[in-house]
């Protein structure tokens, strides 16, 4: 389904009965909604779950130029209110985990419980160079040219070897983001800092993290350590994009943070 959110067409899907809760899943760079399929399934038994492309992935419109984090929050806001969504939970991963904190931090009283996963939440002039490079791979080869490398950065190897039909999935989630959306988001992943005022947020946070997500795990665990109250959970043997490589214990965890008084 499909509809206009400030000023772009904004593609979701709406699983789960009516009168639940609301559970909103937000994407990473370089995948869509359906990432969030195993999620889906789980938790619209007990929520009505609502999973949206982000700007410039998936079917939702890929304007050209660079975005930034507060677009992609005005994104969200603007399409729970399309949905009449008054407040919800919120879950993002990598991206959607930024995009997480950042609606946590400036419209509070829109979120009742967070999930952020796979994020830093903030950029460094390390990271910034690694986007601008990848937005001049983008610019120059078109996505192909990222997938490979993509996938050696998100997948653990023995995933990798394991679970060939699994990664080629991925695979043709980064080849079909459109060009345009993985160049605005990557802009907007070069210059973000949401960690900065992590101790400010008045909900409760789940900080997520893939054990084997490179140096993900420590600047969550920092994040954790910032904001007194909340949890810090690491799955084993998962990358980064750990609620595909681990579903059962990615959802057990999310489960428990939810049903916690």
């Amino acid at each position: 389904m499909k509809v206009k959110a400030n000023g772009i067409s904004i593609n979701y899907q709406v699983d789960g009965g009516d009168g639940a809760p609301w559970l909103i899943f937000s994407n990473s760079l370089a995948t869509n909604l359906s990432a969030w399929d195993d999620q889906a399934r789980e938790f619209g038994r007990s929520f009505r779950v609502l999973r949206y492309d982000q700007r410039g992935h998936g079917a939702t419109d890929a304007p050209a130029g660079s975005y930034s984090f507060d677009t992609l929050i005005a994104d969200t806001i603007a399409l729970m209110d399309a949905l009449g969504i008054k407040q919800a939970h919120f879950a993002g991963l990598s991206m959607g985990g930024a995009t997480a904190l950042g609606l946590a931090e400036q419209h509070s009283e829109r979120l009742d419980k967070v999930i952020v996963c796979d994020s830093p939440c903030q950029s460094t002039p390390v990271s910034k160079q690694q986007w601008e490079e990848r937005i001049a791979v983008a610019q120059k080869q078109g996505m192909e040219a990222l997938v490979e490398p993509t996938v050696t950065r998100w997948f653990p190897p023995e995933i990798i070897r394991a679970n060939p039909a699994y990664i080629e999935r991925i695979r043709q989630m980064i080849r079909n983001t459109p060009t345009a959306g993985f160049i605005g988001c990557a802009a907007a992943l070069a210059d973000h800092d949401y960690a900065s005022a992590a101790g400010t947020v008045k909900r409760p946070v789940l900080f997520l993290a893939g054990e084997k997500d490179g140096v993900t795990p420590a600047a969550m665990r920092k994040l954790n350590a910032a904001l007194p109250g909340s949890k810090y959970v690491e799955l084993a043997a998962a990358g980064h994009i750990s609620n595909l490589d681990q579903p059962a214990a990615f959802n057990r965890a999310v489960a428990d943070f939810l049903q916690a008084p």
